[in-house]
């Protein structure tokens, strides 16, 4: 079945898109505070460290959400109600930004978020939830319905 590959192929999508997040902000914080910008008086120091903070939470939720597609994808299981919550999420927020670099970026990067989002609906459509998977020698000999 395709469900161990596609996990692990978003799992390493959702681990280079963290650095790559990273590095973006890391280049914003970087131009702000060279730049010496404010916004609406707002001290561009502050707004610098916001940025790198930022950056490094995002990217931290990132390679979480790329640890979960991975111990799925080892596994071969179903990931857990609260993981499953996360990465829903994290289809989600794929989902709006892909929405909004479609004006802002361009259609290539809506096409690559359209993807990610892809990869992650798709290892949770592959798994199911873990109540959907029959329990050892279940469902196999039972008569079908009349």
């Amino acid at each position: 079945m395709v469900r161990r590959p596609v996990a692990f192929v978003a799992a390493i999508v959702l681990f280079v898109e963290a650095v790559g997040v990273v590095l973006v902000n890391g280049v914003l914080a970087t131009v702000v505070k060279n730049q010496d910008m404010s916004l609406a008086g707002t001290d561009p120091e502050v707004v610098s460290d916001g940025t790198w903070v930022m950056g490094g939470v995002f990217g931290l939720y990132l390679v979480l959400c790329g640890l979960l597609l991975l111990v799925a994808g080892v596994r071969d299981r179903a990931p857990g109600r609260l993981a499953r919550i996360v990465l829903i999420v994290c289809a989600v927020v794929h989902g709006v930004l892909g929405a909004l670099t479609v004006g802002l970026v361009g259609w290539a990067a809506f096409a690559v978020l359209m993807v990610v989002l892809g990869l992650i609906v798709l290892t949770l459509v592959a798994y199911g939830a873990p109540s959907d998977e029959p329990a050892d020698g279940a469902g196999t000999d039972a008569p079908a319905p009349a």
